[in-house]
């Protein structure tokens, strides 16, 4: 991002970015920008801005100062000395007999440069026409062909609408216009009615080309064999900005009637021949689909919406404690079944639950519940005993410790295997022995 001011030179033509500097330049001064030409005096028509790297066209030329009022008199000069130019040369193109229209004369800033502006239908030879203003005026000269379009570019004025030359005004280049967008445009191709003063077509007939262009597309033409509601007939009218047609009908010739562009469709291959039954297209036309309302930039989504209009919330809470009781489910049940399934915990009742006063019902049950986990963890069956034989034989057929293992290592799995065999081995519901 890059701040620039858009100045304009002359009051005309398509406005130029120049770095500001450090200097805050309001919209309507004069300021003196460094060109490649030299030093020029233009008028700023907006200030300072941001604008993107990619709208820069290298190398980006600084603003020097506001204009002074050393500056605005050195520009009155030049005003002063370009009407004087524009007489002299006049006289001198009468004098060599040359073929050009003098349009414009300007006079650099510095004043060391001068460019005169002509229009011509061919090829002009203006070499001793140079010679001899650039012994009058001491300074260097540059005559510069133009067109017609520029020229009225240049010099402005009002167009048959009523307001001032869009070229003038506005306009940065000149499009392409041809003949074909008046006819698409149902204009009259009367020369005198689509050209401008400049003697070419007018440049706001490109202005709604691509409008007409989609338009055309959905109405059928003009003198087009089509079927409607009421019949086959023959396209007469057609409106693209109403989308109507008006058709005569083959049934009722005295008069027309209006339809709208979905309610006609042209039949392929126009009329037929006599004797031959012509298609329904009009079943096959694809209907026009009705336009959505388009929605508020600013309107909340509908899950906020039915927050803040109210009586929404109850349903979302009810539906939310719904979502988190079955996942409390599911977490409760293991992925292997039903049957392994680990049952929930059954709240007690207050008079089940064990009181201060029975320690040692306390302890029995704590005793059997940590049990019952030890057994789970070692792969046993649910809380039924095993013999102490059973549990002794696995130990006798124990494989010794290898060599190249520490020694250590078979004295501390032996020691696990004592100590889960004694935790298997308490009676039932029964306190620790003390030994």
């Amino acid at each position: 991002m890059i701040t620039v001011v858009s100045v304009k030179f002359k009051g005309r033509g398509k406005p130029y970015f120049f770095d500001p500097g450090s200097l805050e330049v309001p919209v309507g001064a004069k300021v003196v920008v460094e060109t490649s030409k030299g030093l020029e005096l233009c008028e700023c028509v907006q200030g300072n801005h941001v604008v993107t790297d990619e709208r820069i066209v290298p190398p980006l030329r600084r603003v020097v100062r506001l204009a002074t009022a050393d500056d605005l008199r050195i520009a009155e000069l030049c005003k002063a000395r370009e009407k004087e130019a524009f007489g002299i040369c006049e006289q001198k193109i009468a004098q060599h007999g040359l073929d050009m229209k003098l349009v414009d004369v300007e006079c650099n800033f510095e004043g060391n440069k001068m460019l005169f502006f002509f229009t011509s239908d061919g090829r002009v030879d203006f070499r001793e026409l140079v010679k001899d203003l650039a012994g009058v005026f001491r300074t260097r000269i540059e005559l510069r062909q133009i067109g017609v379009r520029d020229e009225a570019k240049m010099l402005g004025g009002i167009g048959m609408c009523g307001r001032p030359f869009c070229c003038n005004q506005f306009l940065d280049d000149f499009q392409p216009v041809s003949t074909k967008m008046a006819k698409t445009q149902s204009l009259s191709l009367n020369p005198t009615k689509i050209s401008g003063c400049c003697g070419r077509l007018m440049c706001c007939l490109r202005y709604e080309q691509e409008a007409y262009e989609e338009l055309v597309k959905t109405v059928p033409k003009n003198g087009a064999f089509v079927e409607t509601r009421d019949g086959y007939g023959n396209v007469v009218q057609v409106n693209l900005l109403r989308q109507t047609v008006k058709v005569k009908l083959d049934s009722d010739n005295d008069s027309l009637h209006a339809f709208d562009a979905d309610e006609v469709a042209a039949v392929p291959g126009g009329r037929p021949r006599p004797g031959e039954t012509p298609p329904h297209v009009l079943q096959l036309k694809p209907k026009k689909a009705a336009e959505e309302p388009e929605e508020d930039e600013w309107a909340l989504p509908p899950i906020f919406a039915e927050d803040t209009a109210g009586g929404g919330n109850e349903d979302k809470r009810a539906g939310e404690g719904k979502r988190s009781s079955s996942r409390r489910r599911h977490r409760g049940k293991k992925p292997g079944g039903g049957e392994g399934a680990e049952p929930q915990k059954e709240k007690l009742a207050p008079e089940k639950r064990p009181s201060a006063d029975k320690p040692a019902e306390a302890g029995q049950a704590g005793e059997k519940k940590t049990g019952s986990r030890r057994r789970r963890h070692r792969g046993g069956g649910g809380g039924q005993e095993q013999p102490a034989q059973k549990q002794a034989a696995p130990k006798e057929k124990q494989p010794a410790p290898a060599a190249d293992k520490p020694a250590g290592s078979g004295q501390k799995s032996a020691s696990r295997r004592r100590h889960r065999s004694r935790g298997g081995h308490r009676p039932e519901g029964g306190a620790p022995k003390a030994e």
